[in-house]
């Protein structure tokens, strides 16, 4: 059994359709926590739809990505924990598909589908949908079906989302919660993963679909998004003694 951990904010829609497909395509009754970091009445609709099959942890206030992931992660009932977020579509019979791919001592990212080209070369460009009102999930599983390979695994994870032991996770300290507003935090997390001896496994067995942006940018929200990714190096460079490194061949995060 799985405990999931989906932090969300804002996108109503984008979770709506995130939890049909985790409920509706897992074959095992797992734990689903969804994580309300503040605007609890902008996402209830969607938390009735769905309250007899998720566990929901109402933060209130907004508290950050970071803050409501660990507090999610502490929450889990089972070892084995996938972190994901909002903007995600689940394959069909993701728990099953991931439990088979599961090894002690590893971080599993399951590959992911996205519309636009990506800076990670192993995910599939495919647009199979920018709208999560719109998104036709059994055409997505559709798809996975047919680009799912079992027998495909490298060692070129360090991308969301992540299935491994709560155990392994708070051994690391989980997210570190003095990024601002999540920004390089994951790429922190990875290195942490790869530092203690963590394999950081890809599968292709299945593919998680990413919508990628569903917020619209304005100029002075783009700005903002840069400024704390710019703090958020600077504080890993504090932190690390340099700058976070990615390697765009094996995803692999490292310090010079």
């Amino acid at each position: 059994m799985i405990s999931v951990i989906i932090p969300t904010y804002k996108s109503p829609d984008a979770l709506d359709l995130c939890l049909r497909s985790a409920i509706t395509g897992q074959q095992n009754k797992n734990q689903i926590i969804v994580v309300v970091d503040g605007f609890y009445d902008l996402n209830k609709d969607v938390l009735d739809r769905w309250k007899d099959s998720i566990d929901i942890l109402n933060l209130e206030t907004n508290q950050g990505l970071c803050k409501g992931t660990n507090l999610g992660v502490y929450n889990a009932k089972y070892d084995k924990i996938l972190i994901v977020n909002d903007d995600n579509v689940f394959p069909r019979f993701w728990d099953t598909t991931l439990e088979d791919d599961w090894e002690d001592g590893a971080v599993i990212t399951p590959n992911q589908i996205e519309p636009y080209p990506s800076m990670f070369k192993q995910f599939i460009i495919e647009d199979l949908g920018r709208d999560p009102k719109t998104f036709n999930l059994d055409a997505f599983w559709l798809f996975d079906y047919h680009y799912a390979s079992g027998d495909k695994k490298e060692e070129t994870g360090s991308t969301l989302p992540i299935f491994m032991s709560k155990l392994d996770y708070i051994r690391l300290g989980g997210w570190d919660e003095n990024y601002e507003l999540g920004m390089v935090a994951d790429w922190d997390f990875f290195l942490k993963c790869s530092l203690s001896g963590l394999k950081m496994i890809r599968t292709w067995n299945c593919h998680f679909y990413h919508f990628v942006s569903l917020t619209t940018m304005t100029p002075e929200k783009e700005q903002q998004r840069k400024f704390s990714e710019l703090n958020g190096h600077e504080y890993a460079k504090y932190k690390w003694g340099s700058y976070i490194k990615h390697n765009s061949e094996t995803n692999c995060k490292y310090i010079i």
